[in-house]
């Protein structure tokens, strides 16, 4: 499990009956609680001197508390968010920073199949190019979220691999921070997805998601290709679709009825042949291309987009349409050159 599915995108729509009720804190003790939980990671194998390291003097966090029971409500439809997460500022700097780091990511590319662009893409959005992955302490907060009742049983087990990664010496428990939800590092993985996707790509014999250029990389692209990304494939494109299909879409492409949210705010595939049939075109107005794939149909107030099987890879980092456009669109225009710089103007 990703961050994404726990936190939840602000753009989610988070109605009354979806946020589980404010529960009191238990009426155990933290401290006796904390030795419970001591007594049960001895007996998953971690040592005595990371619990020890890990553990000692842990407090809960209230503010950890208050930021997992005031998640807002969302305010921007689709083609608002998407209008300000891909600000020119946002895409000029991918677009630097794909080329900054060139030979890299054709290294990690062609290991995990996954484009540079894409790669740069959920870099960007997860953590600002890197700039910002987090502040509070991992242990601690996973300890207070495990501790609420509300979601006990999710984060009990994500503290318990929290503490298997110290244990394994990628991190020092001081270094290991993160979001106020316990996601790791500047791809925000979970501690779960860190064991089963981290990567030690530079070969430095730790997983490195906090530092190491290439591990952070490697590690997107490892989570990517796990999920079913397949190389030489695109994600989807964004396209024309006529008023009238608009009218009569519940007929010939119904939303899907099972899956997360964003799942069920696309159409059922149908194959890209039979969308060229119904009159979609590109964005630009040319006809679709002549490729044996199928898509579903993803619509805001006025933009539409096919997406296609790689895009259901992008969702399991987060399953919400707003964040998986960000990422294809973003990773498309990461692919171009950045703007050249105006010479400076000599001074005399």
């Amino acid at each position: 499990m990703h961050v994404a599915s726990v936190t939840l995108l602000a753009l989610v729509l988070l109605l009354p009956q979806q946020i589980p009720p404010v529960s009191p804190l238990p009426a155990q003790p933290f401290d006796e609680w904390l030795n419970g939980v001591r007594a049960e990671a001895l007996t998953k194998g971690i040592s005595e001197a990371t619990l020890d390291r890990a553990l000692t003097g842990l407090e809960p966090l209230e503010i950890v508390i208050q930021r997992d029971r005031s998640q807002a409500e969302i305010v921007q439809t689709l083609d608002q968010y998407l209008k300000q997460r891909l600000a020119r500022q946002t895409i000029v700097k991918a677009q630097q920073e794909r080329q900054a780091h060139a030979t890299l990511l054709k290294d990690v590319s062609e290991k995990y199949g996954v484009p540079a662009g894409i790669l740069v893409a959920v870099w960007a959005i997860e953590s600002n190019f890197g700039r910002f992955s987090g502040v509070r302490p991992t242990i601690a907060t996973l300890a207070t979220l495990a501790y609420d009742p509300r979601r006990s049983a999710m984060f009990r087990q994500e503290l318990f691999d929290a503490l298997k990664i110290l244990d394994s010496g990628d991190v020092e428990p001081a270094a290991m921070r993160g979001s106020w939800a316990g996601a790791l590092g500047q791809p925000q993985f979970m501690p779960s997805s860190f064991l089963l996707y981290a990567q030690d790509f530079d070969g430095d014999g730790k997983r490195d998601i906090w530092q190491s250029q290439p591990d952070v990389f490697a590690s997107i692209g490892n989570y990517l290709s796990a999920h079913g990304w397949q190389k030489g494939q695109t994600w989807g494109r964004e396209v024309k679709v006529p008023a009238s299909l608009l009218e009569r879409l519940p007929e010939e492409a119904p939303l899907q009825t099972s899956g997360c949210l964003a799942r069920r705010q696309m159409t059922v595939p149908l194959p890209l042949a039979t969308w060229k049939k119904l009159g979609v075109r590109t964005v630009t107005g040319g006809a679709l291309p002549a490729a044996d794939i199928e898509a579903s149909l993803v619509s805001g107030d006025r933009r539409h987009f096919l997406v296609y099987p790689n895009y259901q890879a992008i969702l399991e980092y987060n399953c919400v349409n707003a964040y998986g456009l960000s990422v294809g669109l973003l990773g498309d225009r990461a692919m171009q050159a950045p703007p050249a710089k105006a010479p400076r103007r000599a001074t005399r």
